[in-house]
């Protein structure tokens, strides 16, 4: 017994010793502690990070830390201003006639028949450190002839021994646009830019002619294909020329699509080979911003790091009057970024996403419903703030009314919620349904149980904030809603009951089959936590007798069936690219149609009287004329129900408070570059919030030996009983004893 009760005091004394200065529990390795890098969570795996291609909100968070696009949005001033990125100054903007002859400012846009920009960029820029630039002793491309005996040790783009980079000229802003026409690429804007960037459309043909000429993984050389809509004029100069006049084109300017792309990073990745290693530009971006990404495994973490070739940037020194006050122009004129490296870790599940945001692991968090009510307290006067133990964590709330919308909607390709090119009478029916869906899913009760408030029902495509949302009673759904006592209420039941029979499905049953009506929603791949939320769309159907059946895919799969048009009923949202209505009426425009043009309109909704009125309404500047257009097509769109209008939501963010210069934008994606973390205070809060506690450790073990003791105690008193049976000296018995314990 006397080894034993040694050698478990002595285990105790090793366990507390091996508690340092780090958390037992802490996920990132001992080296990160005290870095300067900031650590984020994210869902849903990127599929893009090629600029071309990229346009979902998950994507933009990591291509706008990489690529410079001429213009950006100030990140302080309100309302929202463009000021130059990869552009020197702002665009020299030009209008000219029919003739070519140069038109005044002040011009009738009617007689304005073209539109150029000219944009000088800021000269001395260079490209990250990137294989595609390498050159050997010649001056030759290292790796741009790579045969498949040279990649048989290459597995990532890291494995490549030499690097290189070059300065960034007008010839790679230029080569992006063009690219936006590429036959092997979809971008989801060619649509629309085709209609403006004069020759696109052309050009598109052009290259998809060269291509059938070609093998099918030869390199298409866009260098050798000129482009009228997109020239440089000199190494740090180029124009873009658009048809007529198109104001909203400048806030295009600070989006991924119009980011620069060196032309040898095209030819690099165009190479045999690299694509099935996940060597491409989805999957390694090339630009000239503050960050690289480093690591790239979608299913795990994203890694971002300092650009070692960055430019350099400083931090606004002007900003809105409440700036100063909240401490935001503390690091005024100094240069960014302020942090060394990013660290993003996919969490599926929200809770353990927010228990790591409570430990100190993450240093900012999103609210889901589950968490609502432990961090947030709405006051007496309707104000949200954090509960009392947020506050003593040193955890701030900051809020932003979101330009976004999300919806669901109805794909009119088909032919039981859709048009499906079906008679008048059968489009009459579907329309109907759609709008007995509609007064059916009740939002207001959605946003209380799944957003905890934190939304508006949306009455249209356009959000508040957003010039042509209307307010009151002239911003009412009417299809939806009626005008009660000086407030919206949403239709009664029955009123959808009505709409359903008359649709031709009394009581949910086909009055032609007398089958039940089945309906589907497709949605991407859910977790625990949307349960929930799916089982109560799915009685929103039955108040109708309709049938829901959910059919979850993966993403990648989701985004198929949509561009095929083989999904039903969908899901879907939308940020605000800029702060104009034209960005939320173009997702119904048909030119947008997803089937067959990969555009954005996912409904795949079409009517020539909608369609006329936005080609009217897109270049018109804010003014009654524009909103009395843009009520019109609101009006056609509730009547025609193509979606149901969901909610546009309200943000929360919680930040702890070693996380600064935090002023949310729902425009402004390219942020990280302002942001400070003070990574000795989260060091220390991190050790404080993670001690373990070992005294339960300490009792479980005082109990076990407790309950061990007199076990010992009877087995020494056995052992000694037998030697002295078979004739053992006790004293040997003893010595015995001791030695085996």
């Amino acid at each position: 017994m006397k080894g034993f009760s040694t050698y478990l005091p002595l285990s105790l004394v090793l366990l507390v010793c091996a508690c340092g200065d780090r958390a037992w529990n802490d996920p990132y390795p001992a080296d990160h502690a005290g870095e300067n890098i900031l650590y984020t969570a994210f869902a849903e795996r990127p599929k893009h990070l090629d600029p071309v291609q990229s346009y979902s909100s998950n994507e933009i968070l990591l291509t706008t830390q990489i690529y410079e696009p001429p213009l950006q949005y100030h990140y302080l001033a309100r309302p929202y201003t463009l000021v130059p990125l990869g552009a020197a100054r702002m665009p020299v903007v030009r209008y000219l006639d029919q003739q070519g002859t140069l038109l005044p400012d002040d011009a009738d846009p009617v007689r304005i028949a073209h539109t150029v920009y000219e944009i000088s960029i800021r000269p001395g820029a260079r490209y990250q450190p990137h294989p595609a630039f390498a050159r050997d002793g010649r001056g030759e491309f290292r790796y741009h002839d790579l045969t498949a005996g040279d990649l048989a040790d290459i597995h990532r783009l890291s494995d490549f021994p030499q690097t290189g980079s070059r300065e960034l000229t007008a010839d790679d802003y230029v080569f992006e646009i063009k690219r936006l026409a590429h036959p092997r690429l979809h971008s989801p804007i060619f649509g629309l830019m085709a209609d403006y960037i004069v020759g696109l459309r052309e050009y598109s043909a052009t290259l998809h002619a060269a291509v059938a000429q070609q093998a099918d993984t030869a390199y298409l050389d866009l260098n050798r294909y000129p482009l009228e809509g997109a020239e440089a004029v000199d190494r740090h100069t180029y124009r873009i020329k658009i048809r007529g006049k198109y104001p909203q084109f400048l806030y295009w300017l600070t989006m991924p699509f119009f980011s620069p792309i060196p032309w040898e990073a095209e030819r690099f990745y165009a190479q045999p080979g690299l694509a099935e290693k996940n060597i491409t530009f989805d999957w390694y971006p090339v630009g000239t911003g503050p960050y690289m990404l480093t690591e790239n495994d979608p299913n795990r973490r994203m890694v971002l790091e300092r650009n070692p070739n960055f430019h350099g940037e400083r931090y606004p020194s002007e900003g809105a009057p409440a700036d100063v006050a909240a401490g935001l122009l503390a690091d005024a004129g100094k240069p960014m970024p302020f942090i060394d490296k990013v660290v993003s870790t996919r969490e599926k599940e929200s809770i353990p996403r927010w228990n790591k945001f409570l430990q100190g692991y993450y240093d900012t968090s999103g609210i889901g419903s589950d968490s609502f009510d432990q961090a947030v307290q709405v006051t007496g006067q309707g104000e949200a703030t954090v509960t009392e133990a947020m506050r003593r964590q040193g955890i701030r709330l900051e809020t932003a009314v979101a330009a976004s919308t999300y919806y669901m909607g109805f794909n009119m390709l088909d032919p039981v919620v859709g048009d499906g090119g079906a008679t008048e009478r059968v489009r009459e029916s579907a329309r109907k349904l759609r709008q007995a869906i509609s007064i059916a899913v009740d939002y207001e009760e959605y946003v209380s149980i799944f957003a905890n408030g934190r939304g508006i029902p949306a009455q249209g495509p356009i959000p508040p904030g957003i010039a042509g949302h209307r307010e009151g009673r002239e911003g009412m759904n009417p299809i939806v809603y009626q005008w009660v006592d000086g407030q919206m209420r949403r239709r009664p039941i029955a009123d959808a009951r009505a709409l359903l029979a008359e649709a031709g499905y009394p009581n949910g049953v086909d009055s032609k089959t007398g089958a039940p009506l089945v309906l589907y929603f497709d949605v991407t791949a859910r977790g625990a936590d949307d349960k929930a939320s799916l089982d109560w769309m799915r009685k929103q159907f039955q108040k109708l007798n309709i049938q829901l059946v959910v059919r979850s895919t993966d993403y990648n799969r989701f985004q198929d069936k949509m561009r095929k048009g083989n999904a039903q009923i969908f899901e879907w949202g939308w940020n605000a690219d800029y702060p104009d209505p034209e960005n939320f009426l173009f997702l119904l425009h048909s030119a947008q149609r997803r089937v067959g043009g990969d555009g954005a309109n996912s409904a795949n909704y079409a009517r020539a009287e909608y369609d006329r009125l936005f080609e009217r309404m897109k270049n018109m500047e804010n003014g009654p004329r524009r909103q009395q257009i843009i009520d019109r097509m609101v009006d056609l769109l509730r009547h025609d129900a193509p979606w149901l209008w969901g909610f546009h939501p309200k943000d929360y963010g919680l930040y702890h408070a070693w996380y600064g210069n935090v002023k949310p934008s729902r425009l402004a994606h390219n942020t990280l570059k302002y942001v400070r973390i003070d990574a000795a205070l989260r060091q220390r809060k991190r050790h404080e919030w993670n001690r373990p506690v070992l005294w339960p450790i300490v009792l479980a073990a005082a109990m076990l030996t407790a309950i061990l003791a007199p076990a010992a105690i009877a087995y020494r008193r056995r052992e000694r009983e037998t030697a002295n049976r078979h004739g053992q000296p006790e004293q040997e018995a003893n010595a015995r004893e001791d030695g085996v314990a």
